[in-house]
């Protein structure tokens, strides 16, 4: 949820031309503010609120008061001055201490300086005034504390926030987006519990495109869940693109290399920037000039430093509005955009509707369609991206010969000896436990799957299940799930928070790795299979539903492939009952794996680079560029 701020501003007539002429000091409430918001609007902000200030002075037993100080605070703030912003809503809050904007901006003050618990205690003033606020009053201050909550990882306390919210208004589609996301997160089965007088309809169509990909293997409610972001929270595509703008001609285009640029801000220690890093290295850049136009956080991170290192030129957009951004891309000559982010948290997709560059391409960050105006082609691969599903894209398939999947080979890897199972408290070696795991996002894990595993380990004898919690809710709603399901708690281990290096080494230490349906293990799958851990999928109707399914076809082990969740069940009891066979499937993989096409990155980016060349080629030759 966005955060929300309040201004006071009462239904006046406009002011005339009389009335600008009258001294501060004597005009009515509507006057002023009519004269303080043109001054605004001619950027004298300053002035505006010199003017606000000089009437609350003279005007102190006005009945509108607090309305004239409340909107010099918002004056002020919209100024810069946030400190003399401060100090006008605490004088409103003198006079009338349930004045609820006055509050409710003084909260946003202080979130905005980091004072997190001072802006949660602030909006629930808000809650507590006598008389009670207006309800969309009490809606932001609630929503408001949601959203701060949530950031906070204080999950219980967010969920508990937004079914108070929704319980008052059940027709807010963020708060339903945030509301069942969040209990996802939680593990708190089902995401969609009712609430208030939500409707399923309402739960369907509020629903976030990324938490529906954890919900759903319908294509159609994707697509669905795509195209109602885009209408609701993108602008409209210009009518001409930008990069025509920019446009050079054919012959000089040709004499230059082709220019790559990239989109995102995960350029760091996240799923993209692991996966990324050497893609940007082993780009032929005799062909090719590689940008990358990011808002990542600045940081001093490994990983940060040698992405930037690998790039022939950086293009920093933090603080950058999405327009400027678009102009920069265009003004550079970029040939081919690629959005490594698509509708993921963070992302910008107002940059990609002015279409900057000629050839726009969704790959990586969304593993599905982003129903986004100027997105036109997504890199995938036959088997993610099958025909049946095209038609529920909005981009089309530019297919790889192998695997969709870039990844890395320079993956840092702790030593063996440092990662034992006695240091995780699984069972030893020795003792023939047979341990399955799953390293996914818990907000990945439906109760349709986690039922599964119960199962699962319930008829391998001695077997446990090694997770991550990312949270006390999740890790005690999983536990009461699994005595419920007659499995001992002993039997789920949880893993905790390592490093990156360490987390890739401990995979050697699981007999064999449980995927996640319908939001299958991408970049997960992929340090398994390159730590040498087998992992047992199930394959739907959505490209994310499908990912792990495309990584074992191209290291050589389809038979890992299920389509349904009773053959993924039989799979994996078979597997635990026979360590045998699992032991060969290691062996399998720590003699060939690595040598196979899912890890022969390079010949991944020469693919990538014919695709992309001969779209640019086409674009230059103003010829219609096909699938």
């Amino acid at each position: 949820m966005a955060a929300v701020e309040t201004a006071v501003a009462p239904n006046t007539p406009v002011a005339t031309t009389a009335t600008v002429a009258a001294p501060a000091a004597r005009l009515a409430l509507a006057e002023l503010i009519d004269r303080a918001q043109a001054l605004a609007g001619r950027g004298q902000g300053r002035e505006a609120a010199a003017l606000y200030e000089t009437w609350i002075d003279a005007n102190g037993a006005a009945p509108h008061w607090p309305v004239a100080c409340f909107n010099w605070g918002t004056t002020l703030s919209a100024a810069g001055d946030e400190g003399g912003a401060e100090q006008a809503y605490r004088r409103v809050l003198a006079r009338v201490p349930a004045f609820a904007p006055a509050l409710l901006n003084l909260g946003h003050l202080h979130e905005r300086r980091g004072e997190f618990d001072a802006a949660l205690e602030t909006w629930g003033r808000v809650l507590a005034a006598v008389p009670a606020p207006t309800l969309e009053h009490r809606l932001h201050a609630l929503n408001n504390r949601a959203r701060l909550l949530e950031q906070q990882k204080r999950l219980p306390e967010a969920e508990a926030e937004m079914r108070a919210s929704l319980e008052l208004e059940p027709a807010q589609p963020s708060v339903i987006q945030h509301y069942v996301h969040v209990r996802q997160k939680q593990c708190a089965w089902p995401a969609e519990q009712p609430v208030g007088d939500v409707t399923a309809h309402q739960f369907l169509t509020g629903t976030s495109l990324l938490a529906m990909m954890g919900l759903s293997d319908d294509p159609a409610l994707q697509l669905l869940a795509a195209q109602r972001f885009v209408n609701e929270k993108v602008p409209k595509a210009p009518s001409t693109p930008l990069w025509r703008q920019f446009a050079r001609p054919a012959a000089a285009a040709g004499q230059r290399r082709i220019r790559i640029g990239y989109l995102s801000g995960d350029l760091h220690m996240h799923a993209v920037g692991l996966l990324t890093a050497e893609l940007f290295e082993l780009h032929d850049r005799e062909r090719f000039e590689v940008w990358a136009f990011d808002w990542t956080p600045p940081s001093a991170q490994p990983l940060r430093q040698r992405i930037l290192a690998a790039l022939d030129h950086h293009v920093p957009l933090v603080g950058v509005d999405d327009i400027a951004a678009a102009r920069r891309i265009a003004e550079a000559g970029i040939d081919v955009l690629v959005d490594l982010q698509g509708l993921t948290s963070g992302a910008r997709p107002a940059i990609l509707v002015q279409r900057p560059a000629p050839v726009q391409v969704s790959y990586l960050g969304l593993p599905g369609t982003s129903a986004l105006p100027g997105v036109d082609w997504m890199l995938a691969d036959r088997y993610v991206m099958p025909p049946e599903l095209q038609r529920y894209c909005s981009e089309r398939p530019i297919l790889l010969p192998s695997c969709y999947q870039v990844s890395d080979r320079r993956r840092e890897v702790a030593p063996p000896h440092t990662q034992t199972r006695a240091r995780y408290g699984l069972p030893p070696a020795e003792s023939g436990a047979f341990v399955f795991c799953s390293f996914n996002n818990n907000h990945k894990f439906t109760p349709e799957m986690f039922g599964a595993w119960m199962r699962i380990v319930g008829a391998v004898p001695g077997s446990v299940l090694w997770l991550l919690a990312d949270n006390d809710t999740a890790r005690a709603n999983m536990l009461a799930t699994a005595q419920a399901a007659g499995v001992a708690p002993e039997r789920l281990i949880f893993a905790p928070r390592v490093s990156p290096a360490e987390y890739l080494a401990r995979f050697a230490l699981a007999d064999l790795v449980l995927d996640t349906f319908p939001f299958n293990a991408g970049t997960t799958a992929s340090d398994a299979l390159w730590m040498g851990t087998p992992i047992v999928t199930l394959s739907g109707r959505t490209y994310i539903s499908r990912m792990a399914g495309s990584l074992l076809t191209a290291v050589g082990l389809p038979d890992l492939i299920t389509t349904s969740l009773a053959d993924y069940e039989r799979l994996a009891v078979t597997l635990g009952r026979t360590p045998a066979r699992v032991a060969t499937l290691k062996r399998y993989l720590a003699e060939h794996g690595r040598a196979s096409p899912l890890f022969d990155v390079p010949q991944i980016v020469r693919d990538i680079e014919t695709e992309f060349e001969r779209r640019v080629l086409e674009v230059r030759q103003e010829r219609p560029v096909k699938g």
